[in-house]
């Protein structure tokens, strides 16, 4: 399980390195970690790839304890990354950093629940409720980052994405899987796969929501007045905030 996340943690760190303007420079990355999120991403990525070797070499150990935290502290720089473009509504809202971390939870927790139905010998039950927990944590994250979207206001055609996105992804990404989880629980004896489809659901919307918020809903902020400018002794006018929904 370990090198199947640190392929999914490599895979990415490759696209970011494929998509900057000078992949050969990428070492200069690692050079402003006072001022940059991606600079302490990839410091922390450097130990997570170093634990998490040791820890499969050595057959687990404390090795995967710190491999774990390690994890957790990358995810954290990936909400902060998304947090300090300032430019992009959807993506500046603080509540994003809980919102990408219940999700890299539950993406985890799924992956652990399908390759553990795959490994031999029986999937241990407790991988169902660590996902419904993990899954729990994530609806309350993704209501809260809603409804601050909601009472902040977005572009107009970010909120048009975002709330039909959201009605689907409340029934397909959160209630279908916490009910598979559920019934997997109550029933698995009868109907092993439920678990193992409630994993597969779970991750597969999990990359649904980042992919909607960071590729579909990443309208710029455009430029708002605080009053409108007059000439002469014409009476000041409100602000205008076009193209917002708020």
């Amino acid at each position: 399980m370990a090198l199947v996340a640190l392929g999914f943690v490599g895979g990415g760190l490759t696209c970011v390195w494929l998509e900057i303007g000078r992949p050969l420079r990428a070492i200069n990355v690692f050079f402003h970690p006072q001022t940059s999120w991606m600079t302490r991403e990839g410091i922390v990525a450097v130990p997570l790839f170093l634990c998490a070797l040791a820890g499969v070499w050595f057959g687990g150990g404390v090795f995967v304890g710190m491999a774990a935290l390690l994890g957790v502290v990358f995810l954290y720089c990936q909400g902060r990354i998304l947090q300090a473009s300032k430019g992009i509504p959807a993506w500046r809202e603080p509540k994003i950093v809980p919102l990408i971390l219940a999700t890299g939870f539950v993406e985890g927790a799924g992956l652990a629940t399908v390759l553990a139905a795959f490994l031999p010998g029986d999937s241990p039950r407790w991988l169902a409720s660590v996902l419904l927990g993990a899954l729990i944590l994530r609806r309350i994250a993704w209501t809260l980052y809603f409804k601050a979207i909601e009472k902040n206001g977005l572009p107009k055609m970010a909120m048009k994405i975002m709330r039909p996105f959201g009605a689907k992804f409340e029934m397909l990404g959160q209630l279908a899987p916490e009910i598979l989880i559920v019934a997997g629980i109550f029933y698995g004896g009868v109907l092993p796969g439920l678990t193992l489809l409630a994993g597969v659901v779970a991750v597969v919307a999990g990359w649904w929501l980042k992919f909607t918020i960071v590729a579909r809903a990443a309208y710029n902020q455009g430029y708002a007045l605080p009053v409108l400018p007059v000439r002469g002794q014409g009476e000041v006018k409100p602000g205008i905030k076009p193209g917002w929904t708020k």
